[in-house]
């Protein structure tokens, strides 16, 4: 269960440990000011962020973490470990050490911003905003799929997504995607992002981690997505939203992530960028102008909750 690894922070970056829901968390911080929590997706660590935490760090205190399966934070081996209760309690305990009782300002990239979701619909208190970048809600998607497929124009917009998420499909088989990345693809992967996305070389990011941070973290897809198609829930939050939609996203297409939220978040806003993926990389100066702005129109929005 356990990650050996330790956790390498930048320069001027403060790490901790906190225990989360079973599990031991490699939380980092930097700056000073109010809260900003930065959630990383699959395959990456807390790394991702970094270009843009320390643009953050300049007005705000930022904290990262390396969720479960990822970096030096613990990695467990069990599909039913890694479901949204588990991840959102891991969040929980974040909170908990770094700023209890006050809210923050919350922004995930990937799977960061679908286990954020989840978080925000959960415990709104928590929060004072929330940035989703390329991460939409798994119940969202399933009923904007649903509501798409009553109409002819919106049959094509769901069958480009599928086209889209075709890895999803291929991480439910056993063994086989794990066997990929630690043998074949992990070795691959930042030049594979330097060719695709214009992901630059170099940095702390992929971590050296990366074949067994990507093998355990196949277990995100397995252990939620097939549940939320299945059976979605209606994920309502009544924090201060903020839709960040990179239009040349090769996983999650735009019509989806400016859409799919729009029945169940009280105040959105949707902010294309004309970026890939991986936004938090490629565009660093652009996310965290982003993301301070919405945080700054949040704190003069009123209380709504």
């Amino acid at each position: 269960m356990s990650n050996n690894t330790e956790g390498d922070a930048a320069p001027g970056v403060s790490m901790r440990r906190v225990r989360g829901d079973g599990v031991d968390l490699a939380v980092y911080e930097r700056g000073q000011g109010p809260a900003v929590l930065l959630v990383h997706g699959y395959p990456d660590t807390h790394a991702v962020w970094d270009a843009v935490a320390e643009r953050l760090a300049v007005r705000f205190r930022v904290i990262t973490y390396d969720v479960r399966g990822a970096g030096a934070s613990s990695r467990p081996g069990r599909r039913e470990d890694y479901r949204f209760e588990h991840l959102v309690a891991d969040m929980a305990a974040v909170l908990d050490a770094v700023s209890p009782g006050v809210p923050v300002n919350l922004a995930g990239h990937d799977w960061g911003s679908i286990q954020s979701w989840e978080a925000v619909s959960a415990m709104p208190e928590r929060f004072a905003s929330f940035t989703s970048i390329a991460g939409p809600c798994l119940d969202h998607a399933a009923y904007w799929s649903r509501a798409n497929l009553r109409r002819p124009s919106g049959v094509r917009a769901v069958a480009r997504q599928l086209v889209h998420s075709w890895y999803i499909a291929a991480f439910q088989v056993p063994v086989v995607p794990e066997l990929f990345w630690r043998h074949v693809l992990a070795r691959r992967w930042e030049g594979l992002l330097e060719r695709t996305e214009g992901v630059p070389a170099g940095g702390r990011h992929p971590a050296p981690t990366l074949a067994e941070d990507a093998a355990a973290g196949v277990n995100l897809y397995r252990a939620n997505v097939l549940a939320a198609r299945r059976s979605p829930g209606e994920r309502r939050t009544t924090v201060p939203t903020q839709v960040v939609v990179p239009t040349g996203d090769a996983f999650v297409t735009p019509a989806l992530a400016a859409e799919a939220a729009r029945p169940f978040a009280e105040r959105l806003q949707v902010r294309p960028v004309r970026a890939p993926h991986w936004v938090p990389l490629t565009q660093p100066a652009e996310i965290a102008r982003l993301i301070g702005e919405h945080i700054t129109q949040a704190g003069k929005c009123p209380a709504g909750r």
